[in-house]
């Protein structure tokens, strides 16, 4: 078993409940954690055995570029789509941030973290 971890993915995008969010945009961060077999590939040094996280990249990639007004929506579509595209995952952890969030004080960053 092992882990494979993508760290503080950046993305401008256009998420929010409010209409001007998703005019002007904010930036984003996303962190995804995904629990899988490793053992094949730490043995044969083969990307072919290994969990190819440049589709894991850019199927966040392109989920962060729908438009969703929550947090919540973009983590539960990323997952679904991560596990519609890898059969051999245990579990996804990912967390969804969105920096300076529009509230009436000072906040870095708001985040939803989910995991199936």
């Amino acid at each position: 078993m092992g882990t494979i971890q993508l760290e503080g993915i950046e993305f401008y995008s256009y998420h929010g409940c409010y209409k001007e969010e998703r005019i002007v945009g904010s930036k984003f961060i996303v962190d995804v954690t995904i629990d899988t077999d490793c053992n094949k590939a730490s043995e044969t040094d083969n990307i072919n055995d290994a969990l190819n996280y440049q589709l894991v990249f850019e199927i966040i990639k392109k989920e962060m570029s729908v438009k969703s007004h929550l947090l919540e929506n973009i983590a539960k579509r990323i997952i679904d789509s991560i596990y519609n595209n890898f059969t051999h995952i245990d579990k996804v952890s990912i967390k969804v941030s969105k920096i300076n969030p529009p509230v009436s004080g000072k906040m870095d960053r708001v985040s939803v973290i989910m995991s199936l």
